[in-house]
């Protein structure tokens, strides 16, 4: 079983999945406005297998009117990714400045 932000990630690697979310950014869609833009190149069921992957991921909710599968994004999940990457930054900056500081010395 893999760890809520494995999860977040591993949908995140996907480019469809990313066009699903992005979407979904803008509003609720259903499933058949979500699959529109990729029909030329992907089934229908594979749309939903991808809305499959977002779903375990927290990263969408998808319920049922009638006979419309409405999709939301939810988008705690990307918030705990980017708590998780906040620290890196941090860290990747205070390097690249002390990095900075030192090139700067040797050049005098």
């Amino acid at each position: 079983m893999q760890d809520s932000l494995s999860q977040t990630f591993s949908a995140l690697a996907d480019p469809t999945r990313r066009a699903l979310l992005a979407r979904l950014s803008r509003g609720d869609a259903n499933v058949s406005d979500l699959a529109k833009p990729f029909m030329k190149d992907m089934s229908l069921p594979a749309i939903t297998k991808h809305l499959k992957v977002l779903e375990k991921a927290g990263l969408v909710t998808k319920s049922k009117d009638a006979q419309w599968r409405p999709c939301k994004l939810n988008g705690a999940p990307l918030k705990d990714a980017v708590n998780w990457m906040e620290h890196y930054r941090v860290f990747w900056e205070e390097s690249f400045d002390r990095l900075e500081i030192y090139l700067k010395g040797k050049k005098r």
